[in-house]
């Protein structure tokens, strides 16, 4: 199933609508030029624009290559998105386009429910990458790798591993490192939502209305060679590419190569890579049970029944994995799957059944919850056994706001309505607890409890 096609049919129209309104223009099989991604700065340059409602793997933990010779500029690696789902493109080392320019990382940005790209490129100063801390001088702030001394980078040994060459232009500044680098001890690759809170300087504003360069030829080469390695897409390696860096383009290249023609990508790793996540289809279902409660479609006392099959699938993924050191094995994801479709069918019919409901502010209060829970699964704040727990709570008050509302003749008086608050209150805070605490869910083999 296409990326597009899974998220209108899982999460509902209303929803599944506006983020396919997000996606529609995604070409899976190659990055498109489109307006910038809304953050908290617009570039004069032309963007690379994806959009898709999965989150970037943490940022892999890698030596830096040593400086191939003089003249060459350190560019980070990081995670693009291509007809295979995440892929990593690994840090390397490159020729500046123009002396005097610096290169600016692109980033991921969450906004609107979905994670937008937004593409590096060239200039005079380092603009604003979201504060993505990707080491090696770009700790999120600037660039403290080295400066321009009129047409000779001159570079800073407190951040540059010059291996055996032998480098005239030198200094060493371990003030501006620490000065500029924002901390992130879980190496989070995204900006907004659950990821890194960081927002564009007044210096970085400026930086970005300059005159800028787009990524070089080589550069974009370096991407595609990328693209076509198996050993670095997120689904293979979950969260570990076989090459993080590089100390040249061609070199990698040659590996590129060879991985592709021992063990190319097949259709089955696209389908993987495009659906991976764990948690996906779990935060679908509770977005649609989200939806069908703020539409009215859905009554309290389905909403409990979707919530307890919900709690139980959640759980049994937990279970799963927890017996299987951290991911599901092919015949349980099956299993799973088939349950998830069983729900699917039992969430379409309670939202397309005879029973309604005119839209009010105690369904909509169990509705916020839900989307929260569809919220974290999503991101990866929340496990599934902690999703189990927020549903087997919800299905309590959803049960109990249905049968009080059918002993008063449909609807809640106001004890009742304070009783349904009180409730809703303490699983906000329990989701906003499992959100928060030290579990996530990271790519299959590394969830932790």
């Amino acid at each position: 199933m296409s990326l597009r096609s899974e998220i209108g049919s899982e999460i509902g129209p209303e929803i599944g609508s506006k983020v396919n309104s997000k996606i529609r223009t995604l070409l899976i099989a190659a990055l498109i030029m489109v307006p910038m991604f809304a953050a908290s700065v617009r570039p004069a340059h032309a963007g690379v624009f994806v959009s898709i409602n999965i989150a970037p793997p943490p940022l892999p933990v890698y030596v830096q290559p040593p400086l191939p010779e003089p003249g060459y500029l350190w560019t980070p690696g990081y995670w693009a998105y291509g007809d295979a789902g995440y892929f990593w493109v690994p840090g390397v080392w490159v020729r500046p386009p123009t002396a005097g320019f610096l290169w600016t990382p692109g980033y991921w940005g969450y906004e609107g429910g979905v994670y937008g790209w937004r593409g590096g490129y060239w200039g005079p100063h380092v603009g604003f990458y979201g504060g993505v801390n990707y080491g090696f001088g770009y700790g999120g702030i600037g660039f403290a790798g080295g400066e321009w001394r009129g047409r000779v980078f001159a570079y800073n040994s407190a951040v540059a591993n010059f291996g055996s060459v032998h480098v005239t232009n030198v200094y060493v500044n371990r003030t501006i490192v620490t000065q500029n680098t924002i901390v992130n001890v879980n190496h989070v690759s995204f900006n907004g939502g659950v990821g890194i809170q960081a927002h564009a300087s007044a210096v970085e504003m400026q930086a970005a209305n300059e005159r800028h360069i787009e990524p070089t030829a080589n550069q974009m080469q370096h991407r595609n060679f990328a693209a076509q390695d198996r050993s670095q897409l997120a689904s293979v390696n979950h969260g570990s590419p076989a090459t993080p860096a590089a100390s040249n383009i061609n070199a990698y290249h040659q590996v590129a190569q060879e991985h592709s023609r021992s063990q190319p990508i097949s259709s089955a790793d696209r389908s993987a890579g495009r659906n991976y996540n764990p948690n996906n289809r779990e935060a679908n279902q509770d977005q649609r049970i989200s939806n069908g409660l703020r539409s009215g479609q859905m009554t309290s006392g389905e909403a409990a029944r979707a919530d307890r099959t919900q709690s139980r699938i959640d759980q049994q993924t937990h279970n799963d994995r927890a017996a299987n050191g951290g991911r599901l094995t092919g015949q349980e994801r099956q299993q799973i799957n088939g349950e998830q479709n069983n729900a699917s069918r039992q969430i379409y019919n309670e939202n397309h059944n005879a029973n309604s409901v005119k839209p009010n502010e105690v369904d909509n209060r169990e509705a916020n919850q839900q989307q929260r829970t569809a919220n974290g699964l999503r991101s990866g704040q929340m496990t599934s056994g902690e999703a189990a727990r927020t549903n087997r709570r919800q299905a309590g008050v959803d049960q109990q706001v249905h049968n009080e509302r059918t002993a008063n003749g449909g609807a809640l008086n106001a004890r009742q309505k304070q009783q349904a608050n009180r409730e809703q209150n303490r699983n906000s805070k329990q989701i906003y607890k499992e959100k928060h605490n030290n579990n996530t869910a990271k790519p299959e083999g590394k969830e932790r409890r």
